[in-house]
Parts: C-alpha cells; structure tokens; sequence
C-alpha cells in the first residue's frame, strides 16, 4: 500500500479571505486534519463548509497524536495539518511530524499561504533582501537579553514574534542590547484593529504602553549597518574594562559584555586575560 501524502496547509492570520482555494480544496478532500487548536479551526472548516475529519496536534500531545498521524500516513490516508493561524511549522507545532514523516519517504506537500513574518517584512518599510526569523524571544530578562545579543550582529532585518503582555519588556531590552534602532511594531495583522507602529525601541514601547494589549505581535529590528550600529555601539575593550574596574571577575566580565556584543566568549576573555594584567 503507498503511504498518503502529508500536506502542510497555511491558514488565515486574520482575515479569512485570505485562504486560497487550493487551501479550501485540499482540506475538503483530505482523509484528516491534524489542528493545534480544534475549536479555532473548526470555525474556519465552517465558514468554507468543510466537514473533514478533525484531531488536535499541539506541543503537549505531538508525541502520542504524531504517531497516531504517522499511522494513518502509513494506511494511505492523506492527512493535512494547519496551526491555528499563518503557517504550520513556523513558531508552531509540526516540525517534528514534518522530520518523522520525511525519514519514512512519506510525501510532504506544501500548500502556501498567509504568514505574519513576511506579510510584516513586506509592509515595513526596512530592508528585505535578507533577514533574520528568530521566532519567540526567551520570557526571562536574562535569557532574552543574551538571546537579542547573538542577533545584534545578524545581518539583514531581524524579525521576532512576541505575545503582546510581553512587548514592553522586550523593546526595552532590544535598546538596551541592540542601541538605537529603527524597530516596526506590528499587531493584529489583517484584521480590524491592525497596526504599525515605527520609531525606535523606546518611542516604539511608549506607543504601545499608550495603547492595550491585543493579539500576536511582530517586531522588526533594522539591521545594525543601516543604523551605523557597529561604530556608535562602545568599544568591547573599553567595556571590559569598565567591568572589571566594577570589581567583576575575568569570568564575570567575559559574560557580561558577550551578552551585550554578542562577541565569542573565547575571544572576550582572552582579551579580558590582558586587559587584567595590564593593570
């Protein structure tokens, strides 16, 4: 028996006029859908009148319903997987089926679609011929200052996902890591209240401190050579010693400013090695 065809299907990020018609085509005549979130998508399957078999696939379940899936592959039943918007796989659950499903020579289709990311680069006015997708920043302070360090050097447009409770805090890292950039805030793409928001990270965080929380944001950092970043951001030396005249260890001082040049450690703390002995 051939095994059926795995198809990762894009769906709406807001506005459900977004959906192709061979989005509509394929979920109508798949054996399953496979959905992070079955009450959202069943309101979608209903306003296109699509009465397809559904089950949910979501990151605490994706071990136990991702064989499950891989069954009904195996028993020739086309199966379609959508996340509860945009599409599947990026920032969302399905990555690992796409991997299990690909080792066993199981068909993977794309069928392409709306995506807050792109939709976002493309309307916002910063550089588009690279980027950088970095998904979710870290929740916590220090993990997610370090994790802005190593994108500070990132060539192209960095673009981050944010939960909108958490917007705030993250602008205000992005200044204090990453200088003073040109950032494009973006939230509720496609629907009703959508909008953009442009400046700097603290005028950027001012705005949305002025507004209320809503939706899945996107954040857009301009590249830091648009901005002269690399000439204005101190000296790494000059930082080290600074930490160190602070009374922080070799170690303590490499630390530090690698989290805040995203500079190698190796590199930071040799050079700290000779700025310790010097003195």
């Amino acid at each position: 028996m051939m095994p059926g065809n795995l198809y990762i299907v894009a769906t709406p990020i807001g506005n459900l006029e977004d959906m192709t018609f061979r989005a509509v085509r394929v979920l109508k005549e798949a054996d399953l859908i496979a959905a992070e979130d079955t009450r959202h998508s069943r309101k979608l399957l209903s306003h296109y009148s699509i009465t397809t078999q559904l089950t949910s696939y979501y990151d605490h379940n994706q071990a136990i319903k991702g064989e499950r899936i891989l069954t009904a592959l195996r028993e020739g039943r086309n199966v379609a997987l959508v996340s509860d918007a945009g599409t599947p796989c990026i920032s969302d659950p399905g990555y690992q089926l796409v991997r299990d499903a690909i080792a066993e020579g199981i068909r993977v289709v794309p069928v392409p679609g709306p995506n807050a990311a792109i939709a976002a680069l493309s309307v916002s006015g910063l550089p588009t011929s690279s980027f950088t997708f970095a998904g979710f920043p870290p929740v916590k302070e220090g993990k997610r200052r370090t994790f802005l360090a190593s994108l500070a050097t990132a060539i192209g447009t960095v673009i981050l996902y944010e939960a909108p409770h958490r917007v705030v805090d993250t602008l205000s890292d992005i200044d204090t890591v990453m200088g003073n950039r040109q950032v494009v805030v973006m939230r509720e793409l496609t629907k009703i209240y959508e909008e953009s928001l442009s400046g700097t990270a603290i005028s950027a965080r001012e705005q949305m401190l002025a507004g209320r929380e809503r939706g899945e944001v996107v954040i857009l950092i301009s590249p830091a050579a648009e901005d002269g970043q690399a000439s204005n951001r101190p000296d790494p030396d000059e930082q080290l010693k600074a930490a160190l005249d602070k009374g922080h260890t070799v170690k303590e001082a490499t630390a530090l400013v690698a989290a805040a040049t995203g500079l190698p450690r190796r590199e930071l703390y040799a050079r700290a090695l000779l700025l310790r002995d010097q003195r």
